[in-house]
């Protein structure tokens, strides 16, 4: 198949959308990829890229035509709005001209925001008469109430509209979680069009390769965080779940990413003398993931208590399951059920740290064999149904019914 994939965000950032290109081109098919310079989550367009450097490149055998865009800053409101809006514009005009430039059999559109992803996938549609596949990732206009503090009803109406006819132009709409459904059809007509396609976990860590070099970790029980450390994630309880444990002082609580809430965590680290039980590393590859991952003795995942992020199961429950450790959650909805529905570790209602911590303690307590017993749970839902391969032969034989 000839397949344009579109979303705002490819490599080097870091998305599915990158293991959806390679891995459809190893099988054979011949993947265009239309993209935005990149610049999540620094906010500033990487070295080596700008408005005219490596416009057009090619990626493992990925042809990627990069438009411009406003770089998303700090992600206030309006530099966000400029950034998601600016792409949506010039990769339109771009798609227009792609359109007439080459001949595709489907497009598939990769959406973890902004819902704008979908206008140049529209243009194409419309032009050559080919189905359009809507991967959806982040739920529209909840993630503006829930993620971005939006409440003027005018604004959500707006973006309800937008929504709205983006999934009427859409053939199938692919849901990355099972919550996401009354949502979507709560908008329209849509039930006849949605399929559950989920994450998976990035083969980087699945892999037995940990040999990556990393600095050595404090000693002690370690309990690792992985990823963006945001608003989202809700710092502020995971600090206060770090109080609670202040006193067993074999507990180690390593966070390795970076993001909007790290300078705020830096700062309650050493107002409240927690330098030796919050360990910072900062933003490492993926690749490097497994080699942190083998020292851990259970990973954290933590989310605000907002609907958005409780009908969403974060991707990094499918990496940590990967790993075959415990998994300790903090969250409410279908994260929290998908952990308990795989056995695979222990999880408190989304802010209650002190619950969060007694179930730290609790996993402190088992012994080796009982920790072990927990992530080999998890790992066997993995292979079940959150392996890359499996995903992606599922994607193949979707993308390729008419």
């Amino acid at each position: 198949m000839k397949i344009l994939l579109v979303t705002q965000y490819f490599y080097p950032e870091n998305f599915k959308s990158n293991d959806i290109a390679v891995e459809l081109t190893k099988k054979g098919h011949d993947v265009t990829v239309l993209t935005g310079l990149p610049n999540y989550p620094e906010g500033k367009i990487y070295e080596k890229y700008g408005f005219f450097k490596r416009t057009k490149e090619n990626y493992q055998g990925i042809n990627v035509i990069r438009t411009w865009l406003v770089p998303r800053g700090k992600g206030g409101g309006i530099r966000l709005f400029l950034n998601y809006f600016s792409w949506a514009f010039f990769a339109s005009i771009r798609a227009f001209i792609l359109s007439f430039q080459k001949k595709f059999d489907v497009i598939l559109v990769h959406e973890p925001s902004p819902i704008t992803q979908g206008f140049p996938a529209i243009v194409v549609k419309k032009i050559q008469k080919i189905p359009l596949h809507f991967w959806v990732l982040d739920l529209w206009p909840e993630s503006l109430t829930s993620a971005g503090g939006v409440k003027n009803k005018y604004v959500l109406g707006f973006f309800t509209h937008i929504v709205k006819f983006i999934y009427n132009q859409s053939d199938k709409i692919l849901i990355s979680s099972k919550g996401f459904k009354e949502s979507i059809i709560s908008k329209g007509n849509y039930e006849s069009k949605l399929i559950y396609f989920p994450n998976w976990a990035e083969d980087a860590i699945s892999s037995c390769n940990s040999n990556y070099p990393i600095p050595e970790l404090p000693k002690g029980f370690k309990v690792i965080f992985a990823g963006n450390i945001g608003v989202s994630q809700d710092m502020e309880s995971l600090m206060k779940t770090a109080l609670e444990l202040k006193s067993h002082s074999d507990i180690k609580i390593i966070l390795i990413g970076d993001g909007r809430s790290k300078p705020w965590v830096e700062n309650f680290i050493i107002e409240n003398k927690l330098e030796e039980t919050v360990f910072l590393f900062g933003k490492y590859p993926i690749e490097a993931m497994n080699a942190f991952f083998k020292y851990a003795d259970g990973l954290l995942v933590s989310l605000k208590d907002e609907l958005i992020f409780n009908l969403t199961v974060p991707a990094k429950i499918q990496a940590y399951m990967s790993s075959s450790k415990p998994i300790l959650g903090m969250m409410n909805g279908e994260g929290a059920m998908l952990i308990e529905e795989a056995g695979c570790g222990f999880c408190a209602p989304a802010g209650n740290y002190k619950k969060f911590a007694e179930n730290i303690i609790s996993l402190y307590n088992l012994n080796h064999e009982e920790r072990y017993l927990i992530g080999e749970s998890g790992f066997k839902y993995y292979e079940k149904n959150f392996k890359l391969e499996t995903c992606i032969d599922n994607l193949e034989l979707i993308l390729s019914k008419k």
